[in-house]
């Protein structure tokens, strides 16, 4: 696949952007009082994190200071969405220290899939929390929500009113790595291909779930280009022609866009099943495709090396994660390179982006001008634009 010309992406970005800030000035934005989250590492806020291993240092550094359950330097999109939306960052559902749930909860956790996986998370780091239990969470944490404020209990103020969850923007951002555990389990493009409508049919199922629990407003990414990620390219290695012009890899891409076009399908479809229901459906991976094409001319360094990683073509090896340390004269030294800038990286540590990469992605996503159909997020619970035609 050719990049983007940027001027035209950008030129067809302002149009939009104008023609959505003209109609969408008609109504005045959402009041969304809360966020409810699913997903994997994408969006992860700490659930991993209180669940197994402490997401360790430097992650955090750039924005909080320290780790923060975020397995990057800085905020997530997630982040920036609560932001925007006049909200607190979202807390892990998992995450039960001194914990404030009052404004919503994350429920995605780093490795997480829509499909349940064969293995343990010590085998291949895939996470037990796929998408039906993230959804199982929910679905008690809105029980036990209500049951706080109808006893009265003293926790109440820690947790949303009933009313909340008719009124909360749903987030969902997962799907990456049901696409990559196809290729752990040595299956061909083809062959993962043909797992993609199971796959969204399980995420169907999750949604339909959700709007039972009251869920109207959902706010839906499509998976960005796996093959662009440094982890893929340094366990696939591949050779022309598929590496694609920007260096690529053209097979993981191509299953990315077949597993978009059918999750596009999936929310058309939704929208008939739930004409009360408002749902967007959020093109990352156009802009996450376009700002990798264009990195240096953006402002950013290489976009295949990682900041935080240890050595190789890309600063990452597999067995030494961000923050790995080993002991030398009985002291802990840490073994990863961190890079001077991580500001000018786009690939934090060979899985996630960087706090910088993730805002321009955010700056890209938020006035809808990638949004099917093309509200920005303030105005999520709009129905007055008609989604676009192919």
């Amino acid at each position: 696949m050719a990049a983007p010309s940027l001027l035209p992406l950008l030129l067809a970005l302002t149009s939009l952007s104008l023609s959505t800030i003209s109609s969408s000035s008609l109504s005045s934005p959402c009041s969304f009082p809360a966020i409810f989250n699913f997903g994997d590492s994408n969006s992860d806020t700490g659930g991993m994190s209180a669940a197994f291993s402490t997401v360790s240092a430097p992650n955090g550094e750039t924005f909080f200071g320290m780790p923060a359950g975020r397995y990057c330097d800085g905020r997530l999109v997630i982040d920036f969405i609560a932001q925007t939306l006049g909200l607190p960052f979202i807390s892990a559902y998992l995450d039960s220290m001194g914990t404030n749930f009052s404004h919503g909860a994350n429920f995605a956790t780093a490795g997480s899939t829509i499909l349940r996986q064969n293995t343990t998370f010590f085998q291949t780091g895939y996470s037990p929390f796929s998408l039906d239990v993230q959804f199982h969470q929910f679905e008690q944490f809105k029980t036990r929500s209500l049951l706080a404020h109808t006893n009265g209990a003293i926790y109440k103020d820690l947790f949303p009113p009933e009313k909340y969850f008719s009124q909360a923007l749903y987030t969902f951002d997962i799907g990456q790595n049901d696409l990559t555990s196809g290729y752990v389990s040595n299956l061909t493009t083809e062959q993962v291909k043909e797992t993609i409508p199971v796959i969204l049919g399980k995420f169907t199922d999750a949604v339909k779930n959700v709007y039972k629990l009251g869920g109207r407003y959902f706010w839906i990414h499509n998976t960005g280009p796996v093959g662009c990620l440094p982890y893929v390219l340094a366990r696939y290695p591949l050779r022309a022609p598929e590496v694609d012009s920007i260096g690529c890899g053209a097979p993981f891409n191509e299953v990315a866009r077949r597993f978009n076009a059918k999750l596009k399908k999936t929310v058309v479809r939704l929208r008939k099943v739930f004409p009360s229901a408002v749902f967007t459906y959020v093109d990352v991976y156009t802009v996450k495709y376009s700002l990798i094409s264009h990195a240096e001319g953006l402002g950013f360094e290489p976009p295949f090396v990682a900041c935080c990683g240890h050595g190789g073509k890309y600063n990452f090896d597999v067995r030494y994660s961000c923050g790995a340390t080993k002991k030398v004269h009985n002291t802990k030294v840490i073994i990863s390179n961190t890079c001077e800038d991580p500001s000018k990286r786009i690939c934090w540590d060979g899985y996630h982006y960087s706090e910088a990469a993730n805002k321009w992605v955010f700056d890209h996503i938020v006035d809808g001008a990638f949004s099917d159909p093309p509200n920005p997020v303030t105005m999520a619970c709009r129905r007055q634009q008609q989604p676009r035609r192919e």
